[in-house]
This record gives structure tokens, C-alpha cells and sequence, in this order.
């Protein structure tokens, strides 16, 4: 079951796109959308991150960071990063401490596709469990933009 509204977001660090190392607390002070997913380059997983790609000029004018998370190493996020032109970071949970940490784990071992909006001072303030992947992203900005 994911984590519930009001919930202090777990503390992760691991590795992005292009090998970056990625902190959530090197994202304090900012909204982050943090999107689980079970993996790349899937029809779903697809619809999903384009349809972040395509509203995300509008996440950027709002300041809020976009990442996406799957158990799929760098090497497979580059792949998919440059197949779909995706203009955000992919991070590489490839142990899966990131997708238990935020209770996510499906029962294949895949991430289950869930959503967290974390605000400025690191507290989960919205949760969609219930994804529609073509909508996704303008369905979270709505719920969060206000």
C-alpha cells in the first residue's frame, strides 16, 4: 500500500540518466513529482513518460522537478530517454531499495505505477495510485497546481 498523505518522503540516493548522482535532499525547497513505473520502453511505461515529456514545459513554469523511477538500469533509461526525447531524469533503482522504501513493490518485483507529489520541506502531499498513463501528467499537475 503506498505511503499516505502527510508522510515524512523517504530519503533516497542513486544514480540517474546519465549517471548523475540524485539525492532527495539535494531537491529541498523544491516540488518534486516522483513517478514509479514498472519499465522501460512498455506500452504503458511509454504513454506514462510521454505524456510527462508533453506537459512539461508547464512543470518547469511551475518550478516543479520530474523523475521518473523503475528497476531498469542507466544504460536502458538512456535508451529510453533518447528513443522519446524525454526531458527529465530516469533514476535506476535497480536493487529496488527506492520502490520498497516507498512501498511500491509489486508482486512481479516491478515498481507498481503510483505517484508521489513531495513538496519544498520533504512531506508527501499527494498520492495517485490509480494512473491513467495517456493523462497522467496533466491529471497530477491539475491535483497539484491547485
Amino acid at each position: 500500500m503506498a505511503l499516505a498523505v502527510g508522510t515524512t518522503a523517504p530519503a533516497f540516493t542513486t544514480k540517474d540518466t546519465n549517471g548523475n548522482t540524485v539525492s532527495l535532499s539535494d531537491l529541498a525547497g523544491k516540488k518534486v513529482v516522483l513517478y514509479f513505473y514498472p519499465k522501460d520502453d512498455t506500452p504503458g511505461c511509454t504513454k506514462q513518460a510521454c505524456s510527462f515529456r508533453d506537459s512539461y514545459a508547464d512543470y518547469e513554469g511551475k518550478n516543479i522537478v520530474v523523475l521518473g523511477v523503475s528497476k531498469d538500469d542507466e544504460g536502458a533509461h538512456q535508451q529510453f530517454t533518447q528513443k522519446y526525447n524525454l526531458p527529465f531524469p530516469l533514476l535506476a533503482d535497480v536493487d529496488g531499495s527506492i520502490i520498497k522504501a516507498y512501498d511500491v513493490e509489486g508482486s512481479s518485483g516491478y515498481a507498481q505505477r503510483v505517484t508521489y507529489v513531495i513538496d519544498e520541506t520533504g512531506k508527501i502531499v499527494h498520492v495517485d495510485s490509480s494512473v491513467k498513463t495517456d493523462s497522467h501528467a496533466h491529471d497530477i499537475l491539475a491535483a497539484v497546481a491547485g
